[in-house]
């Protein structure tokens, strides 16, 4: 359906003609989904993605890795272009965005490399960093917010020093929703100092427009648990050309490697002094979570078919108009701006709200104080109508 799909705005007609039909089985379910920040919902298509995935497993057993490796070459591919990178082996892939950040620690040549970091990134990657800390493998310096909860780029870049190797960044802060702007000058200043630059994306993948080279970051981490609609697992780590032909100073060869990571994975040589793949293949590890690339392909092509950039302004128009659903009720939303992808109701119980509102059939979730609101490409207006009157009678 998608290959007819009409050019322009993302109008209900086209919807429904073209997009809705593929998610019907989703979309059985009696409820008002508003969690799309989190779970993103599936396509119809990954069911029989994953069915690909077992077929030749049940027909051809070891010679299923014919198509299990194409398919990782696929999932390495279409990462890429939604990055903006022209070279599949710049990606690399994970079970998670936590993954990710431990292969670039893990070739930090520093003992004790320091890092700066906010306050805004996720437990994953916060729980990580302090661990290093506590085991003395890092230092670092997490940048705090403003008053109203945001991070600015004048703060991080005043927190890097030609003493700082890595500096971790969320481009959409995954509890606030705040994009971060800047980053290039973030980043300019990072490099000044010769340190290099984790971007973590899981909140902006397919959500707003990436460019690794203009935004000027040496790595990326992200997955396609939200988004994308790839479930849980489908991640990734992903290198600037510039790093993978070339290295950096402060960084050696990742200590999160495997037999992947060889120059000849299947010739099973095996030399004193290890030798690694050419460019980006030189980061993989041992046996690579092939199932996790099936579940992802769907999500990633409909991303890809439909385009990022019709997609945010789709979800923009979706948030202006619950914004003003919100407002007409007399519900007050914290906003920061430029946002991600959803809306954040205070509440003095979030929990309880939560409960309350998924008693009525409105599927939301709690961070920080707030709700989190996400509608989606295939969240009605009739929807948000509903749902604004449910949140107002369980205030």
């Amino acid at each position: 359906m998608l290959e007819t799909l009409p050019a322009g705005p993302l109008t209900r007609e086209i919807i429904d003609t073209h997009i809705r039909p593929l998610f019907l089985r989703v979309l059985k379910r009696d409820e008002i989904y508003l969690a799309n920040h989190s779970l993103g919902r599936p396509l119809d298509q990954l069911a029989a993605d994953m069915q690909r995935f077992v077929d030749p497993w049940y027909a051809d057993m070891d010679d299923c890795w014919g198509p299990w490796l194409a398919e990782q070459n696929h999932f390495r591919a279409s990462i890429a272009s939604l990055l903006g990178l022209s070279r599949a082996d710049c990606v690399v892939p994970k079970t998670s965005a936590g993954q990710g950040l431990r292969a670039v620690l893990n070739a930090c040549r520093e003992d004790e490399p320091q890092i700066v970091a906010t306050r805004g990134e996720f437990d994953s990657c916060d729980f990580i960093l302090k661990t290093y800390r506590v085991r003395g493998r890092a230092a670092v310096a997490f940048v705090e917010p403003d008053a109203s909860g945001m991070i600015h780029a004048d703060a991080v870049i005043e927190s890097i020093s030609p003493k700082t190797s890595l500096v971790l960044l969320s481009q959409i802060f995954y509890s606030t929703g705040q994009v971060l702007e800047e980053i290039p000058r973030i980043c300019a200043r990072a490099h000044e100092c010769g340190a290099v630059v984790i971007l973590d994306c899981y909140h902006s993948f397919g959500v707003i427009p990436i460019d690794i080279a203009a935004l000027g970051i040496d790595f990326a981490i992200g997955g396609s648990y939200k988004y994308t609609r790839g479930g849980p697992g489908a991640c990734w780590l992903a290198i600037s050309p510039e790093i993978v032909d070339r290295g950096h100073a402060r960084l050696a060869p990742t200590l999160d490697t495997g037999w992947f990571a060889k120059l000849d994975a299947f010739a099973y040589q095996r030399p004193e002094i290890p030798h690694r793949a050419a460019g980006g293949d030189s980061w993989l590890e041992s046996t690579p979570p092939i199932a996790t690339m099936y579940q992802a392909r769907s999500g990633l092509d409909f991303t890809r078919a439909i385009g990022i950039d019709r997609l945010r302004a789709h979800n923009l128009a979706q948030q202006a108009r619950l914004a003003q659903l919100l407002s007409d009720a007399g519900i007050p939303i914290l906003d920061h701006q430029p946002r991600g992808a959803f809306l954040r109701v205070p509440h003095a119980d979030t929990n309880v709200l939560v409960q309350r509102l998924k008693t009525n059939k409105v599927n939301t979730d709690t961070r920080l104080g707030t709700v989190r609101l996400c509608p989606d490409i295939l969240t009605t207006d009739e929807e948000l109508v509903r749902a604004v009157a449910i949140i107002k009678a369980c205030l």
